[in-house]
């Protein structure tokens, strides 16, 4: 541990400061510790600016997927490393950068890992808001399934109550007719009922979504999904399982397949105008209801360790 002052971020919700201390302290570190807690009104962003004020070269967030997002915003583009200790229900980006979602084997890495730079993703909603992302935004079936989710049995059940709250957001899906400019192209109309920005591709479950997807490539990935009735989703599951899944176990080079109702690209820049609102999802967070959305990427804004 080099760093000559860390800061540690944590959700009193999620994880008590006693725990997080004994983990640091069992982990080998010596580096000097400043203390910052969310609130249920400040997720992180304001925690992370006083880490900052108060000179921290490392950052660690303990938390669920809004707190790691939140803090993952203030840092980007400051060159102070993040570290990670998943105290979530997906914890998404944990989970995408392969690390451990147990405090003690997290706090390990922070500590001794070798630090990596991923990109930072940023969208701009029709309200002028202004948020980062670390793994994936969007709407229709994923935010739907979200919004869907009852927060008492997400308490209790973890990700399994998303499965419970499938069949609702399925049921909610319908496609819709919209507007898509990637990058500097014309913008195209096409038909989908669920569209999502990438920079990781992996969700609660373990459910992969967007196979082309890395941190780290600077670039995006988008897919939309346009299935409706039994037989397209039929289709929509093979593609995702047999062509997008296994198939690529055995050829790595293997691009994702787009099929008649799923449609793969990858852009620095996406563009998504709706003809009416629909839910939408920020790295697993369900914030509302948006009608338009401009996503850009900022490649190695961000150094995890």
């Amino acid at each position: 541990m080099t760093q000559s002052q860390v800061g540690i971020v944590f959700n009193p919700s999620k994880i008590s400061r006693a725990d997080l201390e004994k983990a640091w302290q069992e982990a080998g570190a010596d580096a000097a510790v400043s203390w910052f807690e969310t609130t249920p009104e400040d997720p992180g962003q304001g925690p992370a600016r006083d880490a900052l004020a108060a000179g921290c070269d490392l950052v660690v967030v303990a938390g669920g997927d809004g707190t790691v997002r939140a803090v993952a915003e203030t840092l980007a583009g400051t060159g102070v490393h993040l570290g990670i200790v998943p105290q979530g229900t997906g914890n998404l980006l944990a989970r995408n950068l392969g690390i451990p979602l147990t405090i003690g084997p997290a706090m390990a890495r922070i500590v001794s890992g070798e630090p990596r730079t991923i990109d930072v993703g940023w969208v701009e909603t029709d309200g002028g808001e202004r948020h980062a992302f670390v793994v994936m935004i969007g709407f229709g079936l994923d935010a739907q399934m979200l919004a869907e989710t009852d927060d008492d049995l997400k308490s209790r059940a973890g990700w399994l109550a998303y499965v419970e709250a499938m069949g609702r957001a399925l049921a909610a899906s319908d496609v819709l007719e919209l507007t898509v400019t990637v990058d500097d192209r014309e913008p195209q109309q096409t038909q989908a009922h669920t569209v999502l920005v990438g920079n990781c591709g992996t969700i609660q479950g373990g459910v992969t979504l967007l196979p082309d997807a890395a941190p780290d490539d600077g670039k995006l990935d988008v897919l939309a999904i346009s299935s409706d009735g039994m037989l397209q989703w039929m289709d929509t599951l093979r593609s995702m399982v047999w062509e997008n899944g296994l198939l690529r176990l055995f050829d790595r080079d293997r691009k994702a397949a787009s099929t008649e109702t799923v449609d793969h690209h990858q852009a620095q820049t996406v563009r998504v105008e709706l003809p009416e609102p629909r839910a939408f999802e920020i790295d697993g967070e369900e914030v509302g209801e948006v009608r338009s959305f401009t996503a850009s990427i900022d490649a190695g804004a961000l150094t995890v360790r």
